[in-house]
């Protein structure tokens, strides 16, 4: 039967506002199921389409209403989309046990929460502009959905780049999705980012192209059903080989999850708290025969120097038991400190430190200083700003060199990527994810999870109140603890020294993908100029 309405211009008439709103908050709002605590995942192959189809063929608008290319509806799916996954923040408040007041607690919590959500928000705005000016230049369907999805990855990459990055489209898809992940083997996430972006804008396209009847409306959707299938057949063949595990790569390794909530652990009592929980939890892992210990981000929140160093009991536990051992703490450097994860040896020496290099925006250091400091406190344990590390460290320790990441770097794939290309053999990662709820410690070690995946890497992570966890190079989750509880776990993993080709080529699709789009745009130019 024929179908007289498959575009919204139809469905919209004369241009009602607040319904072209409604379907561009309506479908934010399904991206922003995708993640954790809803994990509500296939949603992302359909929830950018509709969006598309408003850019793409949006309601003429009378001469007193905003132009059809209106920036509105893309905006609100990026505050829908950012804002929901990004929500765990508001898990900050209250900071009134920093010395601040309530209202105080709940302005800095706010403005985080909103400015990296209207961050997340721009990169869409930039890519619904960037759609629209091709769109009204006479693109084809076909070019539209590669430049489209060109684009995203360009802008997706760019922001990664930079100091503030979480919700890429790519990590809707885990931690269930493992054969759409394991492409993040071939050019990283972003891969994977690609494949959600084009699906969405085939379907979008297919809807566009007013099908007079259901059936061939359907039959439309065979080429994004097609890609679907073959992206996912793909990643499962890369996910289902065999995984080695000589018994000469063993290691066996202690995770320490010290349950220390940073409200109390900069005081006295806490800091005893702390101490008492890493030293008996290192001789208990130490006597069940493992061969290093690993603790969380700032398990030791003090700076590792001097007396600090050697009259505390985890100095003196490691000195005892002769078992190497992770230790996350304060490293001076000048007048300021950095965030670290040092390697100590049996005898107490500092084999190899690592430092972050991704620091977050006013928890660790006062972006616009010169502004923003004298509006905002800042966040970290350490009453300065941190210093970050070199991006180029490496962490070498008797078992081989590792990857490290520290809490929040867990989202910049790169600098794994760069580690493990340069030889590192396992990854580390070092957080504390207090006062935080589960939903973060989920989306976390999502993050983990995919940096596992496309390094061919096992990691161990070591939380301060969870999730901690140990994670096989194909994305299956070995060990994981229970939130918010003292916890100790032996676990062995095995080194490798394979290289996938996202190790070894980096981000190579992102620049094939705009390559291959301009000269595609290129090519449709001269067309019209001689069809002119």
């Amino acid at each position: 039967m024929p179908i007289k309405a498959l575009n919204f211009q139809a469905l919209l008439g004369k241009r009602d506002r607040a319904l072209t709103l409604t379907i561009a908050l309506t479908s934010g709002i399904l991206m922003g199921l995708t993640p954790a605590p809803f994990n509500l995942y296939l949603l992302a192959w359909v929830a950018l389409a509709p969006l598309w189809v408003l850019i793409v063929q949006p309601p003429p608008a009378p001469p007193s209403r905003l132009p059809a290319c209106s920036l509105l509806p893309p905006l609100i799916w990026g505050i829908a989309y950012h804002g929901m996954s990004l929500a765990w923040i508001t898990g900050l408040h209250p900071l009134t046990w920093l010395g601040m007041s309530w209202v105080a607690s709940v302005a800095i919590v706010f403005f985080a929460w909103a400015f990296i959500t209207l961050w997340g928000a721009a990169l869409v705005c930039i890519w619904a502009a960037s759609l629209s000016w091709l769109t009204r230049w006479g693109i084809t369907p076909k070019l539209r959905v590669l430049c489209g999805t060109a684009i995203w990855c360009g802008l997706e990459s760019l922001w990664a780049m930079g100091p503030l990055t979480w919700t890429s489209l790519s990590y809707t898809q885990s931690p269930y999705n493992l054969a759409i992940l394991h492409l993040g083997q071939i050019s990283g996430p972003i891969l994977v980012t690609g494949a959600i972006v084009a699906i969405n804008g085939l379907i979008a396209e297919a809807w566009v192209r007013q099908r007079p009847t259901f059936k061939a409306f359907a039959s439309s959707l065979v080429l994004p059903g097609c890609l679907l299938l073959s992206l996912h057949l793909l990643g499962f063949s890369l996910y289902s080989r065999p995984l080695a595990q000589p018994a000469e790569t063993a290691l066996k390794v202690g995770i320490i999850q010290g349950n220390v909530p940073t409200r109390i652990k900069l005081f006295s009592d806490g800091l005893r708290r702390a101490l008492a929980g890493y030293s008996n939890g290192y001789e208990t892992l130490a006597d069940q025969g493992v061969d290093v210990v690993l603790t969380p981000e700032g398990a030791l929140p003090f700076q590792w120097q001097g007396l600090n160093r050697t009259q505390n009991i985890v100095y003196q536990s490691i000195l005892e038991k002769g078992v190497p051992a992770w230790i996350g703490t304060f490293v001076p450097e000048g007048n300021r400190f950095t965030q670290s994860l040092l390697t100590i040896a049996p005898t107490g020496e500092t084999l190899s430190r690592y430092s972050k290099v991704k620091l977050v925006p006013l928890g660790e250091y006062t972006p616009f200083q010169e502004v923003l400091g004298k509006v905002f406190d800042r966040l970290s344990p350490v009453k300065a700003d941190l210093m970050p590390g070199d991006p180029n460290q490496r962490f070498d320790t008797p078992f081989g060199r590792g990857a490290v990441g520290i809490c929040y770097e867990s989202a910049f794939p790169e600098l794994f990527r760069n580690q493990v290309a340069d030889g590192a053999q396992f990854i580390l990662t070092a957080s504390n994810l207090d006062p935080y709820s589960t939903t973060l410690m989920a989306q976390h070690e999502a993050q983990d999870l995919m940096r596992s995946i496309e390094t061919d890497r096992w990691s161990v992570r070591a939380t301060n109140t969870g999730y901690s966890s140990v994670i096989d190079p194909q994305g299956r989750v070995v060990w994981r603890s229970q939130p918010n509880q003292y916890e100790i776990h032996a676990e062995t993993i095995y080194r490798r020294q394979s290289q996938t080709l996202y190790v070894k080529w980096g981000n190579w699709v992102t620049p094939l993908l705009l390559g291959v789009a301009a000269i595609g745009w290129v090519i449709q130019s001269l067309k019209l100029k001689r069809g002119g």
